[in-house]
């Protein structure tokens, strides 16, 4: 509590001013790994994966897939030369293959699933989010909540979460989805009015992080439902979570080159 007081005195404020004003990370921040040399690896350097987020191909060109990485650092430790931790926020996208860095081309042209800008400036209300947990660590929650904290403030930009689905214009899903929380997601997508999103968050909505593949849980949100935009992270920050909001809802430009 001392920390936030001081933090509050020293700044002025307390409340972020994001979008509006870029977030900066602390020093020692860990934000998505970069891949810097993408040619010419070693297929040695897919072991030190525990996700299998890392591949190599025949030509030795290796990509990292953002969908899958857990941010343990494995790979920064392995090959500094070739990793590194990026000093921002922000991963959200609305396609899955564009968080393959490396050797994916990541500005193919979006699906042409609607979104919610023209409902958003027609009726000029607020866009209202239910967030459901399928499965999570509950890691990904801590950092949903904290949206509607003091600091964060998501309710300024409009965004108020919502306990009817009936009444939700975007969905929230966090974790891997198991078999119990299959048929509730399914069911509270399906009662949503149109237009509607879908927006995945966290390394197990997006994949399903390190249960991926074991049989009893899906591999990602998308294997039951379409989803609109992905925001990995495990966690993602309360930042990247309201870049996706943002993106989801058409309220800022499609993603920035990363």
């Amino acid at each position: 509590m001392l920390a936030w007081i001081t933090r509050g005195l020293a700044k002025g404020r307390i409340t972020t001013a994001y979008p509006r004003e870029p977030e900066r990370p602390a020093d020692g921040f860990h934000g998505p790994v970069l891949v810097l040399e993408a040619s010419d690896a070693d297929r040695e350097l897919e072991w030190c994966c525990p996700t299998a987020a890392i591949t190599v191909d025949a030509h030795r060109r290796l990509s990292l897939d953002h969908g899958r990485c857990i941010q343990c650092g494995e790979c920064v430790r392995a090959a500094p030369h070739r990793f590194v931790f990026a000093q921002r926020y922000e991963t959200a996208d609305r396609r899955r293959e564009a968080l393959v860095v490396g050797d994916t081309d990541r500005h193919a042209p979006s699906p042409g699933r609607p979104t919610l800008a023209d409902q958003e400036r027609a009726l000029k209300r607020s866009i209202h989010v239910r967030h459901i947990d399928t499965g999570s660590d509950g890691s990904e929650e801590w950092e949903v909540q904290a949206l509607w904290n003091p600091y964060y403030d998501i309710q300024r930009l409009g965004f108020f979460l919502t306990a009817a689905p009936r009444h939700a214009d975007i969905l929230l899903a966090t974790g891997v989805v198991t078999p119990a929380m299959r048929s509730p997601l399914e069911r509270t997508w399906a009662v949503m009015p149109e237009p509607k999103a879908l927006v995945a968050v966290g390394t197990d909505a997006c994949s399903g992080g390190l249960s991926a593949g074991d049989g009893e849980t899906c591999s990602g949100i998308d294997a039951v439902l379409p989803v609109d935009v992905y925001v990995p992270g495990s966690p993602p920050s309360p930042i990247a979570i309201l870049d996706g909001l943002l993106l989801a809802a058409g309220l800022r430009d499609e993603r920035r080159d990363r």
